[in-house]
């Protein structure tokens, strides 16, 4: 089993954990739950209180409907008929624009524009480089006695074509243009909560209220449980060395939130081992290899793909940089767990952790 799968098998047995709707409080709402697999490579879980099964069901489709949507347009692997996705993008670097829905160019503008607040450390353009990677990632999956670090001089050749400002954009006419050749674009590391968030917001929309969904560890929320009991969701951060066990061992800590998102980037989430070093999917853009600083970093904001994107660029950097990005955004918190298992927090995320006092009980 990959790492990503296993990972994703951890945060649903905390989801459910969490979320179980304690005996004892009394609600017109039930809670219901529905999994799904096979959009954007993992598991979409779906926790949320609604009036009748009935009702559920037709939120959870819908959720699981348009996020497949969004997972053909934000595929860089393959074509569907009559899409054009990144894929299409990718394969007309150099030879023409090509146009495209409305969410890719929302999806490229917003990642654009963040490259610059964040120091460029998390790159869409950066597909030339993030594909040695995940070649020499697919072949250790194969033989990983052989595993092996891709060579530099490779990396630095593909690097030579991570230009982002080579990312045209035309808002007017809709269309994506890679102006060299040799470029490709990659948006693992924003697209799943860029999805989420607007899949949320599409069903809370529909009438849903009360909802918390899981892509592949992206947690978004949509208002307060309804149980009776509680008055914010509890989401469980995982312990970077735990295994899946279902048991409070598994979790570092638990932050209580409703209405908001909380995305991890972690050295344990996709990785393989060469020796005894763990390489891992998180690729600095100024070293070209794995990020060394952290073991994981939590992002919780309101924005899901605001979340994805932080949480990548904040685990690239030093720590004081780290949390200094993090704290020039508005309603943006973040918790930080060190190579040496230390966890350091910004002030406004020690409110909403478990470990400082915050619980998720109704109020007086």
């Amino acid at each position: 089993m990959k790492k990503g799968i296993s990972t994703i098998l951890i945060v649903m047995i905390i989801m459910s954990m969490l979320t179980g709707c304690t005996t004892g409080g009394k609600t017109q709402y039930d809670k219901f739950s529905e999994t799904y697999f096979g959009t954007f490579d993992t598991i979409i879980q779906i926790v949320g209180y609604t009036k009748t099964e009935e009702e559920f069901k037709e939120y959870a489709n819908m959720i699981y409907e348009r996020m497949l949507e969004l997972h053909k347009l934000f595929d860089k692997y393959n074509n569907y008929e009559g899409i054009n996705n990144i894929k299409t993008i990718n394969d007309n670097a150099g030879i023409q624009p090509v146009k495209v829905e409305k969410e890719i160019i929302d999806l490229i503008q917003l990642c654009k524009d963040f490259y610059e607040e964040t120091g460029g450390k998390t790159n869409i353009a950066m597909g030339a480089v993030l594909e040695i990677w995940s070649q020499y990632r697919d072949e250790a999956e194969t033989d990983p006695e052989n595993a092996k670090i891709p060579p530099m001089e490779d990396l630095l050749e593909a690097n030579e074509h991570t230009d982002i400002n080579k990312v045209i954009v035309d808002v007017e006419n809709s269309t994506v243009f890679l102006e060299d050749p040799e470029m490709r674009i990659d948006v693992g590391a924003v697209a799943k909560g860029f999805a989420t968030e607007i899949v949320a917001k599409e069903v809370e929309k529909a009438g849903l209220k009360s909802a918390i969904i899981s892509a592949g560890g992206n947690i978004r929320t949509i208002g307060k449980p309804l149980d009776g009991i509680r008055e914010r969701w509890g989401v469980g951060i995982q312990n970077p060395d735990s295994f899946v066990d279902n048991t409070a061992d598994s979790l570092i800590e638990t932050v209580f939130i409703n209405d908001a998102s909380v995305v991890t980037s972690g050295d344990y989430q996709r990785f393989y081992m060469v020796g005894n070093k763990v390489i891992h999917h998180l690729i600095d853009p100024d070293t070209l290899m794995p990020g060394e600083y952290y073991r994981a970093v939590t992002i919780v904001t309101p924005d899901s793909g605001l979340a994805d994107f932080l949480s990548t660029s904040a685990f690239l950097m030093p720590f004081e940089d780290s949390k200094a990005l993090v704290e020039s955004f508005e309603s943006v918190e973040g918790l930080w767990v060190l190579k040496d298992g230390t966890v350091e927090a910004t002030e406004g995320m020690k409110k909403i952790m478990k470990s400082y006092g915050a619980t998720g009980a109704k109020a007086e």
